[in-house]
């Protein structure tokens, strides 16, 4: 449920003091503790006000996990773009998952400057294009153009369909970004669609901690922070049941992997 109830900056916070506070690891279960340490051995433990990421190949692809712990709605909208740039740059991308505490992104060919990546730019170049070339912007527009009783969803005796409304919005978007480009009504629209649809606000920090204090560790294999985004790779496609079996085994594999000294 991430994406309706994603993870608050406050409860990021605490999370982030339980992974350094390595005093208080003792209260966990031993597996638990086990797993922490053989992150802070392997690689590094994420920290207050730093943007961990990590780099290393596996099975033929190049990884790139970040851990920003924005919640699900920002991670997902920061992979949309990073992968977007990542193709300009020609590294190939094929793919991101999200989860509340992370992102990971896969490529043909290896992130070796994770920095370029991350740069505060990227709000407005990708972010735009983006926008604009999806059904998010529309959307917005479509609802403030109702609201302001530009567009009339009842007439006496006749209400219009949803279709129809969806229709005359779109079409006079299509107008005002072409003539108007700088209407009220359009602006209005960004503004809806930058915060409740994007949590571009959340982008922002992570973006900030990037470029104050970005921590870029290689590894040579997966470590264990990044084992459950690797395992939920591809699982929104697969059917239920004895397919699960499959998805623990491969769970299995990838944190002995990540567990090995």
């Amino acid at each position: 449920m991430g994406a309706r109830l994603p993870l608050t900056t406050h409860l990021a916070g605490r999370v982030r003091q339980m992974l350094t506070d390595r005093a208080g690891w003792a209260r966990f279960p031993d597996e638990v503790r086990e797993w922490l340490e053989m992150q802070a051995y392997r690689s590094q433990m994420p920290q207050a006000g730093q943007l961990l990421v990590e780099t290393f190949p596996h099975d033929k692809r190049y990884y790139m996990v970040a851990y920003p712990f924005e919640g699900w709605n920002a991670h997902q909208s920061l992979g949309m773009l990073i992968t977007r740039r990542m193709e300009s740059r020609g590294l190939m991308p094929m793919g991101f998952v999200a989860s509340d505490y992370a992102l990971a992104v896969w490529s043909l060919k290896p992130i070796t400057d994770p920095r370029p990546l991350f740069s505060a730019d990227i709000l407005a170049d990708e972010f735009v294009d983006w926008v604009e070339s999806s059904y998010l912007l529309k959307r917005a527009f479509r609802e403030v153009a109702v609201i302001s009783g530009l567009v009339e969803r009842q007439h006496p005796g006749k209400r219009k369909t949803g279709k129809q409304v969806t229709f005359s919005t779109d079409l006079i978007y299509d107008v005002l970004r072409k003539y108007e480009p700088d209407h009220l009504l359009l602006e209005a629209a960004w503004a809806d669609a930058r915060t409740r649809l994007t949590d571009v606000g959340r982008l922002g920090d992570v973006l900030d901690r990037a470029a104050d204090n970005m921590l870029h560790v290689d590894l040579e294999r997966v470590s264990p922070l990044a084992v459950p985004l690797l395992v939920m790779i591809g699982r929104e496609s697969v059917a239920q049941g004895s397919v699960d079996d499959a998805l623990l085994l491969e769970a299995e594999s990838l944190a002995s992997v990540a567990m090995t000294p």
